[in-house]
């Protein structure tokens, strides 16, 4: 390697602006990396979800969640399908091989899909999961009003910031939790309802045939052309109210008549409350699997004060989960690393060498090998995280004693040379004594990380990571340490 310090030192200008080009490379594959807290140990797995409502656990099994299983088993690169039965609710999930691509297998469940609704019962409907992992969660928040209640909150998060935010690049989906979901409840009256000789069933196709608009074409008349529309597309309890159920003896029968029409809560399971202060309606953005979460939050949080603008006075977004600040502790790490690491070589070395040029050098090459393992790790599809950056961590210590074992010893021969002895093939000499010993010092820290890149499941989700930045990192550091003493001057 001592051929990487010969060129550089007779090529010193062309060294230092390759050293620039690498570090705003580096920056800039930084800028872009993907970053999160944790590595996505998830599966890659398809999830469908099928309501089935007033159907017990053991109903929903045999008569949803055993068809699905049976019609999504056998698919290509399928590893597991396992299923949750719950009252009124089925869930399958398909796990596939992790090599498998994720669209196309969403693509072969949906066409079984389309097969196994045929044998389940009438008006249960099955429906793919979203495409995210676990760790999908980026942000979270509630509603806070003094003067809206829960109900309203509740309205106001679905229809008003769940589909702006939900426009978003990068989200896939948000979910709420909490308050209650306002809808229109018709409460029969079944001594009324024996009186006039009716039955549910009556009340409920009258609703069902009346609460619609329909098309009837268009009228032309001269040059112009008027719509022709049947509006019966009820608005409000009092519409529903008026919805004809019989006619006797040429008196009409209402709904109004047989049943109590009015707002009501949806039925639901749990509740949400923040600081034991009661109800309370919070959201969730979900992030779409393999996206930047830092990007994801970033613009989540930009939109906020849009959102906020939309929402009626008196309603505040009081956000309790950012990703971002995980995020922001894992690049702190690595940051204070460079700055510690950086501070203590130029302390050592100049406390035992008394050569600021040398010391200098050496702390350079710390933050110039993270960017180039920036470089290289988003030319490899590796994603910044705790485990990876991590990785990054352990190895400026390692690079820091090699860059200080070449300085060293080069500095040494410049003390030591014979008068008339140029300067740079002292160095030159000095580099090459170490060259091997450092090349194989590295090397031997590589070999001891290719059996992590062996690993599979959950655990080689978690290593790889921090395998493969280590290697990366110790690659990219041969460069700069066997350059690291191009500062003085050009071989003569």
């Amino acid at each position: 390697m001592s051929w990487i310090v010969e060129l550089a030192l007779r090529h010193r200008a062309v060294t230092l602006l390759g050293a620039a080009v690498v570090a705003l490379a580096g920056v800039i594959a930084w800028q872009r990396l993907p970053v999160d807290a944790f590595p996505d140990a998830s599966n890659n797995q398809v999830m469908v979800l099928t309501e089935a409502p007033g159907l017990a656990p053991l109903d929903v099994e045999q008569q949803v969640t055993f068809p699905m299983e049976m019609e999504l088993s056998g698919l290509p690169d399928v590893t597991q399908v396992r299923s949750l039965s719950k009252p009124g609710l089925s869930q399958v999930v398909v796990i596939f091989e992790d090599d498998a691509d994720l669209y196309q297998a969403r693509d072969m469940v949906f066409e079984r899909l389309m097969r196994a609704a045929e044998e389940l019962p009438e008006g249960v409907e099955p429906e793919m999961g979203p495409i995210a992992t676990g760790l999908g969660e980026v942000y979270q928040y509630t509603l806070r009003s003094e003067t809206h209640d829960a109900t309203e909150l509740r309205t106001l998060q679905d229809w008003v910031i769940a589909p702006q935010l939900r426009a978003l690049s990068g989200v896939n989906e948000v979910n709420s939790f909490g308050g209650f979901v306002r809808q229109v409840h018709v409460v029969v009256r079944p001594a009324d309802l024996r009186g006039y000789g009716l039955t549910i069933q009556d009340v409920a196709e009258a609703l069902e045939a009346s609460n619609a608009n329909a098309g009837g074409g268009y009228l032309e008349q001269g040059w112009t052309q008027a719509s022709v529309r049947s509006v019966g597309l009820a608005t409000s309890p009092a519409d529903l109210e008026q919805v004809v159920l019989v006619a006797r003896d040429g008196t009409p029968v209402t709904v109004r008549d047989v049943a109590d029409v009015g707002y009501g809560p949806a039925p639901r399971l749990g509740a949400v409350t923040r600081d034991g202060e009661g109800e309370a309606v919070a959201g969730m953005v979900i992030m779409l699997r393999g996206a930047n979460a830092r990007e994801v939050v970033e613009r989540v949080k930009a939109t906020m004060p849009r959102v906020q603008m939309a929402l009626p006075e008196g309603v505040t977004i009081e956000p309790f989960y950012d990703r971002t600040d995980l995020v922001k502790a894992c690049i702190s790490t690595v940051a204070t690393a460079l700055l510690l690491g950086g501070a203590l070589v130029i302390l050592v070395l100049f406390a035992v060498l008394r050569d600021v040029r040398a010391a200098a050098l050496v702390a350079l090459s710390l933050p110039l090998t993270a960017l180039a393992t920036f470089l290289l790790m988003g030319w490899q599809g590796i994603t910044a995280n705790l485990m990876s950056l991590g990785g990054l961590a352990i190895c400026i210590g390692m690079v820091a004693d090699a860059s200080i074992v070449v300085v060293e010893n080069a500095v040494r021969h410049v003390r030591r040379r014979d008068e008339g002895t140029p300067v740079s093939a002292a160095v030159l000499a000095g580099v090459r004594e170490v060259a091997r010993p450092i090349t194989f010092s590295v090397a031997i820290v590589v070999i001891v990380m290719v059996p992590l890149l062996t690993l599979t499941g959950v655990e080689g989700k978690m290593f790889r990571p921090l395998a493969w930045t280590m290697m990366l990192a110790m690659a990219a550091s041969l460069a700069p340490m066997m350059s690291a003493a191009r500062v003085y001057g050009p071989v003569t």
